[in-house]
């Protein structure tokens, strides 16, 4: 891990296009501002976790194929409305 020292209004820049700038210092808060390009995903750790979660979830759920079955037209069904 690479551990910087920075003072308000100072920034790290992450390759070409990621700024992080500290924004402010109070007792054990700091505030900072990311500037990425609309593509770039930027989440907290603890809703990044939650986001890979779900999606770990999603994956493993099993379908019933005999409930979709139902939601899906069958060709016998497509001309007899």
């Amino acid at each position: 891990m690479l551990v910087l020292s920075r003072k308000k209004n100072e920034s790290i820049m992450i390759g070409d296009q990621i700024e992080i700038k500290v924004i402010a210092v109070d007792k054990d808060m700091v505030r900072i501002g990311i500037s990425a390009p609309r593509d770039v995903d930027v989440h907290r750790k603890e809703i990044y976790i939650a986001i890979q979660e779900e999606n770990k979830m999603a994956t493993q759920t099993k379908l019933d194929w005999s409930q979709l079955s139902k939601l899906v037209p069958t060709e016998k069904g497509l001309g007899d409305e």
